[in-house]
């Protein structure tokens, strides 16, 4: 049985120290297998920002942990740093690469750099990089769970979001469905949703679910959310194939994360 905890958008330079504290008693309690950090790490990209976000995530403990940049861990008024050398602070703090791949036995996790250094929100993701994963994922071992994380989200619950969606977005989920991939999990938007994307009209080739985080440690909370962060749970013994997502929200009244929802989500 293996459990990931999946948080995003923390926003280092706006973070709360009490959620802060909950979140690592959150996985003291839970102790996840693996990580997944999907972007916005930090709030300008400074180099202190940066440290504090290093500091959080060595109290999570020594466990693997897949890290990717978001659009704010890229230098916004230094354009000398943004269109030289934008990944210099990410880079030095966390050495993972900018498209790392996480695998233990039962999980195979996939990372996308969806930031551009042109773009100041939006993300998108090349032909190229749609090729890579679609390759790394039909190199799945049996009996892993098999994951993509982007930061932007590759589908949005509500219209009103669609000019968040990371472009070339539905090419890739067309394209990771196919070649094995069961969640695609991001950020960005502060707002946790879970998509079945093969129950849309234009559904995948396969179950797949899109599984988006809130932020879970910022002040920039929105839609009338809380922080939050998701606790994936995957058992590659259990028939029919499944895994499941429960959300757990901070709660002021008692300082912790509580659980908040648990969505059952049917595998391929």
């Amino acid at each position: 049985m293996s459990l990931l905890l999946h948080f995003s958008d923390t926003h280092f330079g706006t973070e709360q120290p009490p959620v802060v504290a909950a979140l690592v008693e959150l996985a003291t309690a839970r102790q996840p297998g693996a990580l997944v950090f999907s972007g916005d790490i930090t709030q300008r990209a400074r180099e202190a920002e940066f440290a504090a976000a290093r500091r959080f995530c060595d109290q999570l403990g020594e466990r693997p942990m897949l890290v990717l940049p978001g659009n704010h861990d890229i230098p916004l008024w230094n354009l000398a740093a943004r269109f030289l050398d934008p990944y210099a602070g990410f880079s030095r703090s966390f050495e993972t690469g900018l498209e790392p791949v996480v695998e233990t036995a039962e999980l195979l996790l996939v990372g996308v750099n969806t930031t551009r250094r042109w773009l100041h929100k939006d993300g998108a993701v090349s032909q190229a990089q749609i090729d890579r994963v679609a390759g790394r994922l039909s190199a799945a071992k049996p009996g892993q769970l098999r994951i993509v994380v982007t930061h932007q989200p590759s589908e949005v619950s509500r219209p009103k979001d669609l000019h968040d969606r990371l472009r070339g977005g539905e090419r890739a989920l067309q394209a990771w469905s196919r070649a094995g991939a069961d969640l695609v999990l991001g950020g960005h938007i502060h707002l946790p949703y879970v998509i079945d994307l093969h129950a849309r009209a234009l559904a995948t080739p396969r179950r797949t679910w899109c599984v988006q985080a809130g932020t879970a440690l910022s002040d920039r909370v929105r839609h009338g959310t809380r922080n939050s962060v998701n606790l994936i749970h995957w058992d590659p013994t259990a028939a029919p194939r499944a895994c499941s997502v429960e959300r757990c929200d901070y709660d002021p009244a008692t300082g912790r994360f509580e659980t908040a929802s648990r969505s059952a989500l049917a595998l391929d």
